[in-house]
């Protein structure tokens, strides 16, 4: 993932404030306000980059608005965001991916969302490799 794609993650997910926006309830913004606040912290890019980066994402972080307005991330926020994604039901078996280092708090403590409001669970174990950055064999 470019340091591009990791400021668009930590903004749209985590810390709009560092760009200076806010999300509405559904976790959108503007393109053209957040676009203005990260140039105004020295990060600025285009709206072609930004584009670039939303359609080349490997896991489909972005989702821009059918009339490409507004832009927000596709999952994974700290912050309270609905967004508004029909409830389905799970497949049999699920995976979840995690580094070596958390497998005994899971263990002893079960899943838990930390710090993000959602336990990511995956339907095949390659897609829970790439989510948790898994190398190893471990699956909880």
């Amino acid at each position: 993932m470019s340091a591009r794609s990791k400021l668009l993650s930590l903004v749209l997910r985590h810390a709009p404030e560092r760009a200076g926006v806010t999300l509405d309830p559904r976790g959108w913004v503007e393109v053209e306000a957040l676009l203005a606040g990260l140039a105004a912290q020295g990060e600025g890019m285009s709206r072609a980059e930004l584009e670039a980066i939303v359609r080349d994402s490997d896991k489909k972080r972005f989702t821009l608005s059918p009339d490409g307005e507004r832009i927000r991330a596709a999952q994974g926020h700290s912050v309270g965001v609905e967004l508004g994604l029909p409830d389905l039901a799970p497949p049999e078996t699920l995976f979840h991916g995690t580094a070596e280092r958390s497998l005994a708090a899971i263990l002893e403590q079960g899943l838990r969302p930390g710090a993000r409001s959602k336990v990511h669970l995956s339907a095949d174990r390659d897609t829970a490799r790439r989510v948790g950055g898994v190398t190893a064999g471990r699956w909880c």
